[in-house]
């Protein structure tokens, strides 16, 4: 079985919508993303509504093409993929990419963002842990990055809109220390929801339960919020926390939390169980209550784990009920 080749990005120096594209920066499912440059040699990042699963693309064009069983599933994204650039120039926010710009060229949709230099939090969870120390974040580090993150989802939220796919490789640490969302997943979620995919289009992990289904009606804030609690997770474990198919069957959160016990303070532990609630309505139904329970740091409690206690988790980790965890730089598929 051959691979479809994945549509091939804007050749360097093509000029779109006044921007002259420099270099690929990313690719993924649902876009391609471009250093540019402006008029006026200001560098930005230009993302490109480009979905593998439903055009082609030869090198050196420029127009995506789409097969004509695929063109509603096609406009139907673009759609989104327009109305989420627009959303996103309305909210001025340090946690928030800035989107400049949006414009329709080529068949398809561009998004002009600030280019933000740095690394992603994920990068450095990876970094962290092949350092192989007891903790991979601090909490005091883990408090304030997410203290940043929350402040940006709270607006967000209050303009009606979902990140649906935070994960540590979308939240990105510029170089003068600000925790910044990136890729929002609007237009994947709206793609999804048609059902015409073999694959999900959500990370493994970071994916509340009702992004497993095909209605979107139970999605809201504490979808995100689910996300946010992986995340956390992460920052603690080094690893994505078991996903949500594999928490119903048998649910290793809560011994991989107990794990922590000593490490962390029992209340940004139960943080992330109150989170990561399998049933929506028993997580924070807004980004207000999560965020004033993290930043409520007044008293942390420690809970040492008894001998016994340490027993048990290593011989459950031993015989293989431990939390498990997937690969943290898995991406979402397709």
């Amino acid at each position: 079985m051959t691979t479809k080749p994945k549509p091939a990005p804007l050749p360097p120096d093509t000029v779109i919508g006044g921007y002259r594209i420099v270099r690929r920066l990313a690719a993924g499912g649902f876009g391609v993303v471009y250093l540019a440059q402006d008029a006026n040699g200001q560098e930005v990042a230009i993302k490109e509504y480009l979905p593998a699963a439903l055009v082609s693309r030869e090198p050196g064009q420029l127009v995506p093409q789409v097969a004509q069983e695929k063109l509603s599933l096609y406009r139907l994204g673009l759609k989104s993929f327009f109305e989420e650039g627009r959303a996103l120039t309305q909210i001025a926010h340090s946690s928030v990419v800035s989107v400049l710009n949006f414009f329709r060229e080529n068949d398809t949709v561009y998004m002009v963002m600030n280019y933000l230099q740095g690394a992603s939090l994920q990068e450095y969870i990876l970094l962290a842990r092949n350092r192989k120390e007891p903790k991979i974040l601090r909490e005091s580090t883990i408090r304030s990055l997410f203290d940043e993150v929350l402040r940006g989802l709270r607006i967000v939220h209050q303009h009606k809109m979902l990140h649906l796919d935070i994960k540590p490789a979308n939240i990105f640490i510029t170089d003068d220390d600000r925790a910044v969302m990136i890729d929002f997943g609007a237009a994947r979620e709206v793609l999804n929801q048609q059902g015409n995919f073999v694959r999900p289009m959500y990370t493994p992990g970071f994916a509340a339960p009702e992004m497993y289904r095909k209605s979107n009606s139970t999605m809201g804030p504490w979808t995100d919020i689910y996300a946010i609690g992986a995340c956390i997770y992460v920052c603690m474990v080094g690893q994505a926390p078991p996903d949500v198919p594999k928490r119903q069957e048998q649910d290793a959160l809560p011994t991989a939390l107990a794990r922590l016990r000593g490490s962390y303070s029992d209340n940004i532990l139960e943080l992330v169980q109150w989170s990561m609630e399998l049933e929506a309505g028993n997580r924070p139904q807004s980004v207000f209550a999560l965020h004033k329970a993290l930043t409520n740091d007044t008293h942390r409690r420690y809970t040492q784990l008894s001998m016994a206690e340490r027993v048990r988790l290593q011989l459950g980790a031993f015989i293989g009920q431990g939390p498990g965890g997937l690969a943290l730089s898995q991406q979402n598929a397709p």
